[in-house]
């Protein structure tokens, strides 16, 4: 497999144009966006061209696996990135592992490098959560899965979906959690927008267009005495709205402070007796 540029073509790896020209088969996310590469890169592809994507991934493996078997270099590229990487990829990877067959790789830019590098966030550890659910529901469940996760947080992101994201990150994580919006890495408009999750949502409720990464600081760490019982409450209901239980909210809470869980459920029954 070879990583292909995420912007400007002149980030292409020079093995890059070699394999190209020398691969038996070349499996293409998309075969016009491989045609404008090469045709770019200067490069005619001397074997056969197939297309492998998402929605026949599944069906074309085996015969990739099978042109393996015979002998044949098969080049994986997809439409930016390194394949595998939220990109197809992994099924065709995990099969050739399975026969044994060996599989190598041509580095490239990555989004998620680019973008920690960017961020002005801590990078020394973090860890790639890929695509968010769609749904509101499923993607509150993943966000408070991680709310207390101390690694910095990379996620991609579909610019209509982004303002949505960055509230309900704000809602979950809070509102003065730093943060990095990446859009359009290495290309002609790039930009980088710092902020709190609070203010970026803001931002992006105004429209904004292009590939997105979003890169978020982990959780601080906070002793019991920093958060006081409004701050408790709220991780309570974002666990509820959520969908679990107020039984397990409470007790996920109280692990995830430290404290004792009656600690906590008196802090949720005081904000209801007082209507809050």
């Amino acid at each position: 497999m070879a990583g292909t540029p995420i912007g400007d073509v002149k980030d292409a790896p020079p093995r890059l144009v070699e394999e190209l020209a020398g691969a038996d088969v070349v499996a293409a996310e998309d075969t016009r966006r491989l045609k404008r590469l090469t045709q770019a890169l200067g490069v005619q592809p001397a074997g056969r061209v197939v297309s492998y994507f998402e929605g026949n991934e599944s069906a074309r493996t085996p015969e990739l696996v099978e042109a393996l078997l015979a002998g044949s270099r098969v080049l994986l590229v997809t439409d930016a990135g390194m394949p595998s990487v939220s990109d197809p990829g992994y099924r065709l990877v995990a099969a050739a592992v399975e026969k044994d067959i060996k599989v190598t790789a041509v580095p490239g830019p990555s989004a998620v490098l680019t973008a920690l590098a960017l961020s002005g966030l801590p990078v020394d550890r973090f860890c790639f959560e890929g695509f968010l659910p769609r749904k509101a529901g499923e993607r509150l469940s993943r966000l408070k899965e991680v709310a207390g996760e101390r690694r910095t947080l990379v996620y991609f992101e579909a610019p209509h979906r982004l303002d949505d994201t960055l509230a309900a990150m704000a809602e979950v994580f809070g509102g003065e959690r730093r943060a990095a919006v990446c859009r359009e890495l290495t290309k002609t408009y790039e930009e980088v927008k710092r902020g709190g999750l609070g203010e970026l949502a803001t931002w992006a409720a105004e429209g904004v267009r292009g590939e997105i990464t979003v890169v978020v600081e982990g959780a601080p760490e906070k002793g019991p005495e920093e958060l006081d019982a409004q701050e408790l409450v709220r991780r309570v209901r974002v666990r509820e709205d959520a969908g679990e239980r107020r039984k397990e909210a409470i007790a996920a809470v109280a692990a995830e402070a430290g404290l004792p869980k009656r600690e906590v459920f008196d802090a949720v029954v005081a904000a209801k007796n007082a209507g809050a």
